[in-house]
């Protein structure tokens, strides 16, 4: 750990305090020097470090930048150990992390970024991620023996975990984050988190090698508004900075995917998923490939496949492909 990474670790350790230069140096080993130059590094990478004589120095609250440190402070103690790394662009936090598991990175590898310049989504549509507003994420899992459809349970289960991260932060009690079948999540009416879920299988038996779990959220507009394709369905948790909001908002994810995954509170996971899921009981249009038929989604099952009945009273269930929310001609709907 650098000098510079050393200091903001205790910074954010006890954010809102003041250490005075000698303090530091002395809690640190180092130099004054060391510190006076790494404090002034920090300030240069954009953290507010207020400095007041006689008092010292101290990591603002207005601060909301990702940060190792930051993050694994929030961290419950069973994840403090992950292989964190924080880059400031990449072409596709996917694309790194499978690059990493190819050369044999261990389960809990997590690649965060703050723009991806070729972020990826589902049905291999392109990921909107502008610098410096949301947060972009890839995690490594080598689950044992779980096949194809056992892998499902991957991106439903981040969906649980980042509808509960959202929620937990102080965001209007009214709003609460919802599930869009299967892995969009939607608050107050927009889009503002997609998950893309990839594996590499053995050709022998069929099994998961391992799986690569992405996450893409919009904590807040860009800078220029969203593209014009997107400006109908786009939205962003918070409307105007808060203090350490990413660094909550991945732990916080992290922490609840974790739990789920580990076993430790996976028969939340299914019931968790039906009161979240936004489209029970709506009409919707069933896509797959170049077909759409229209239906009203019924439920969820305990795979959280989709439940639904179609227009000629035939029921089913859909395992894959994807969904749009329609009109219904009595109102009960919307696009």
């Amino acid at each position: 750990m650098t000098t510079k990474e050393r200091i903001l670790e205790l910074f954010e350790s006890h954010r809102g305090d003041y250490f005075s230069g000698e303090d530091i140096a002395r809690e640190l080993a180092l130099s004054r020097a060391a510190v006076w130059k790494a404090v002034k590094a920090l300030q240069s990478d954009g953290y507010a470090i207020d400095a007041v004589p006689n008092k010292g120095y101290c990591l603002s609250d207005r601060n909301d930048i990702l940060s190792v440190q930051g993050i694994r402070k929030y961290l419950q103690p069973q994840w403090r150990e992950l292989d964190i790394s924080v880059l400031s662009a990449v072409s596709s936090t996917n694309g790194v992390v499978r690059e990493k598991a190819a050369a044999g990175a261990k389960e809990g590898c997590l690649v965060l970024a703050n723009e991806q310049t070729q972020g990826r989504g589902r049905m291999g549509r392109s990921f909107f991620s502008p610098p410096g507003t949301g947060i972009y994420m890839s995690l490594l899992l080598r689950p044992q023996d779980w096949s194809a459809e056992q892998a499902v349970r991957i991106t439903t289960m981040a969906a649980v975990a980042m509808c509960d991260a959202i929620d937990a932060l102080d965001i209007l009690a009214e709003k609460k984050a919802q599930i869009k079948w299967v892995n969009d999540i939607f608050l107050d009416g927009r889009k503002v988190c997609g998950i893309l879920t990839e594996g590499s299988y053995n050709l022998e038996n069929g099994m998961l090698d391992y799986a690569v779990l992405g996450v893409g959220l919009n904590l807040y507009p860009p800078e220029n508004g969203f593209p014009e394709e997107l400006k109908s369905i786009a939205g962003s948790v918070f409307q105007e900075q808060k203090s350490d909001a990413k660094n909550r908002a991945a732990a916080g994810f992290l922490n609840r995917f974790l739990g789920y995954y580990s076993g430790t509170s996976a028969a939340d996971h299914v019931e968790a998923y039906r009161k979240k899921c936004l489209v029970i009981g709506r009409p919707v249009a069933i896509l797959s490939g170049r077909e759409s038929r229209n239906a009203v989604v019924t439920g969820i099952d305990d795979q959280c496949r989709l439940l639904v009945r179609y227009e000629n009273g035939e029921e089913g269930i859909c395992s894959s492909g994807e969904i749009s929310l329609r009109v219904d001609p009595k109102g009960s709907g919307q696009k």
